[in-house]
């Protein structure tokens, strides 16, 4: 099932020239347990999995995202912890890919702080 997520990731970064975007800053997707992350200077920035594409962003931004609906908080487990910096967007697949390039972009500027 990784290699599915691990493709997906790929194309969509690859098809958003997200590379371009980030100047100095090394990014590469790599395999998470049953999923794929891209991981800017070797931190973890945008996992997706079966549970959907999630963005590790600032707290303020994540909790915006989440009030106003347009993402839901990350929980692996159903009994599993809040990960607090993390918008989750569930049907990635259904969305324009461009809807995606701001959150990755900001994910990655993120991951430097």
């Amino acid at each position: 099932m990784a290699k599915e997520y691990l493709k997906k990731l790929s194309s969509l970064v690859e098809q958003l020239g997200i590379e371009k975007e980030n100047g100095s800053t090394t990014i590469e997707v790599k395999h998470l347990f049953s999923g794929a992350a891209l991981y800017a200077n070797k931190t973890i920035c945008a996992p997706w999995s079966p549970v959907a594409l999630a963005f590790k962003l600032p707290e303020e931004y994540v909790a915006k995202l989440i009030s106003s609906k347009k993402a839901k908080p990350l929980k692996y487990f159903p009994k599993g912890h809040i990960k607090r910096k993390y918008a989750l967007f569930e049907s990635p697949e259904l969305s324009k890919p461009s809807r995606w390039k701001t959150y990755f972009v900001k994910a990655i500027k993120h991951s430097g702080e």
